[in-house]
């Protein structure tokens, strides 16, 4: 099955920054990606939306702000977790990264290990289905970093579009979801598929977990959801 990596942005002009993010975060398994500008960062995110994006305030070509209210702005890019990272340490300073709708503000210099700890967190909170912690329902469990699902302990094949439809509704139990929520929030906006093909991964979700079929539920009219219950 291929990788499902977190992937994350690192929008910094300095290459020794750079280089100690991108080692941190690898370290951890997370897919890391850089570039040096507004203008590439744009780029970037219109061809591959990252999970987080890791954002410097002053920037070459234009300000990380300028750049996160554009972010901020799109309904397509809205919801990206975005951290800044700033030599700028003045209240006012982080005040305004945040009222322009950063998540969180890292000034330099930092440690790795807290921006790791940071990231972690923010994501555990806004994306769950991107957060590293293993996720557990009856006796089905699937551990995002070696990207493996087991059941009773013995690990099954998954399909790598059913192991992604499986982690999103892990990270969010005892939700409904309807087809067109599960194509962008597992998906996304970017992949063309039919509502319909939602179905197809479920009925070959639910054949994969076997005797566990029944954790994932259809709501009828809605869509579908997992539940324990």
């Amino acid at each position: 099955m291929a990788s499902d990596k977190t992937t994350v942005l690192i929008v910094e002009d300095e290459p020794a920054i750079v280089e100690l993010v991108t080692y941190s975060l690898r370290e951890s398994g997370w897919n890391c990606c850089s570039v040096q500008n507004v203008a590439d960062a744009w780029e970037f995110i219109q061809h591959r939306t990252p999970h987080l994006i890791l954002l410097d305030w002053m920037l070459p070509d234009q300000t990380g702000l300028r750049l996160l209210s554009r972010i901020r702005a799109d309904r397509n890019f809205a919801a990206i977790p975005v951290i800044m990272l700033t030599a700028k340490s003045m209240e006012e300073d982080k005040l305004a990264g945040l009222n322009s709708g950063a998540d969180d503000y890292v000034t330099k210099p930092f440690s790795p290990r807290e921006l790791l700890a940071r990231a972690k967190a923010l994501l555990r909170r806004k994306s769950p289905e991107h957060a590293q912690e293993p996720m557990r329902a009856g006796n089905v469990a699937l551990d995002p970093v070696s990207c493996t699902v087991m059941m009773d302990e013995q690990k099954i094949d998954i399909g790598h579009a059913e192991y992604k439809l499986l982690k999103f509704l892990l990270a969010h139990p005892e939700r409904v979801f309807s087809r067109s929520q599960l194509l962008d929030k597992v998906w996304g906006d970017h992949v063309v598929i039919e509502e319909r093909t939602v179905d197809v991964h479920v009925l070959r979700l639910r054949k994969a977990l076997k005797e566990a079929e029944s954790l994932i539920k259809t709501v009828r009219s809605v869509g579908y959801m997992l539940s324990e219950k």
